[in-house]
């Protein structure tokens, strides 16, 4: 019988793979515009086309799970990734390349929608914040790779062996978890076990979406303006990208040191609040210091500290039944709020002539992230409390 920490390495593979896919085009975005003859403006539509899908399929997702079962969903989710991939092989066409990113990226939705309800099932009442908190990993841990390998790979033998390395993983996530996933044993229902959402958990989903996007809106901020940010000082473009580099590296590490952390204290909401006062504080202090390496690094420590108990939230009111829609509604949210979030961070550094604006909305974003879980937490006591009846 497969251990849970053996499915959740299975599921980190394949999310891996979702992620390196994702980043091949920024990755060798020099060498593509060469070879599509695209403007960094292009460049940049073929990046963004790859989450378009989210918005409308989220939610639609979780209920494809439902029916079909999540196993099957996420492996077909895994061929249109592949398939997407294969097309832009194919053509060099510009309409191919977008048409190939869209296919992909609608896989990789239903990926990211039914996983994490997948890693849910396995684990919510046990080590849920760790076990969030690794699978999220996963994310930069395939950006890291990508940046590693594919540059090389491209200056070395071109763009059709990049495309056919992103191919290449993704047949190794797709392989692993046809072969390797099982769903976990089935729980005994309990007569009266609702089916459906009811109202007051479906604020609850909402309001962690909510709090899910605010913390990636802040993340995104440091990663989306921070070299902008330090170029505008004076600095390399090269200097800048690397400096700001090290707080993904460091997030590796504090991602999952945070679930960890959530679980063995039992005390996620403290992580959750502590770690993003810390992390929204760093973010105001990065532009208006001089002492920009000591801080990255902090901001790298603390900065993933509550991603895994911030994930987990949406388990906790998530019954086996609701899940899959549930986790639908729930990146429905982040969907929906993230790319808001990162034009409105672009917007402010225009108008205000500079992209520090943008790292101090991130701070005020993360600053809201406590707030918000307030009222989830209000909201979650109002939907378990019982009416005890009187004697």
């Amino acid at each position: 019988m497969r251990s849970r920490w053996t499915i959740l390495a299975v599921l980190f593979v394949a999310r891996a793979a979702f992620a390196f896919q994702f980043e091949s085009v920024a990755a060798v975005a020099p060498q593509l515009s060469q070879s599509l003859g695209a403007s960094l403006a292009d460049i940049g539509i073929l990046i963004g086309v790859y989450f378009a899908p989210g918005v409308l399929l989220a939610l639609p997702g979780g209920a494809i799970g439902r029916r079909y079962g999540d196993k099957a969903t996420v492996l077909i989710g895994l061929v249109m990734m592949l398939a997407g991939e294969i097309l832009m092989t194919a053509s060099a066409s510009w309409s191919m390349q977008i048409v190939g990113r869209l296919i992909a990226g609608t896989g990789g939705i239903l990926l990211s929608v039914l996983m994490t309800k997948m890693v849910a099932d396995w684990f919510t009442g046990r080590e849920i914040a760790t076990a969030m908190a690794i699978f999220v990993n996963s994310w930069p841990a395939g950006i890291a790779i990508a940046l590693m390998l594919l540059p090389a790979i491209g200056a070395t033998f071109g763009i059709y062996a990049v495309n056919l390395a992103v191919a290449g993983l993704i047949l190794i996530g797709l392989g692993f978890l046809a072969f390797f996933y099982r769903a976990p044993d089935a729980p005994v229902s309990v007569e009266g076990e609702r089916g459906g959402l009811t109202t007051k958990t479906i604020y609850a989903v909402i309001v962690a979406g909510s709090i899910w996007c605010l913390y990636n809106i802040g993340f995104a901020m440091i990663f989306s303006f921070g070299p902008s940010m330090l170029v505008e000082r004076g600095w390399s473009s090269t200097a800048a990208g690397s400096t700001i580099s090290i707080v993904l590296w460091l997030a590796v590490l504090s991602v999952p040191f945070g679930g960890l952390l959530a679980d063995q204290t039992k005390r996620g909401d403290a992580v959750i609040i502590t770690g993003c006062i810390a992390f929204a504080l760093l973010a105001l202090l990065l532009p208006r210091s001089d002492a920009v390496l000591p801080i990255v690094i902090a901001l790298g420590i603390v900065c993933g500290l509550p991603a895994g108990a911030i994930i987990s939230l949406s388990a906790l009111v998530l019954e086996p039944k609701t899940r899959s829609i549930g986790m639908g509604l729930f990146y429905t949210v982040f969907y929906t709020g993230s790319p808001v979030g990162v034009a409105i961070g672009g917007k402010l550094s225009t108008s205000m002539g500079g992209a520090s604006a943008a790292l101090d909305f991130g701070a005020v974003v993360l600053l809201a992230c406590p707030v918000i879980l307030w009222l989830f937490r209000r909201i979650v006591a109002g939907r378990n409390r019982r009416v005890v009846p009187s004697t």
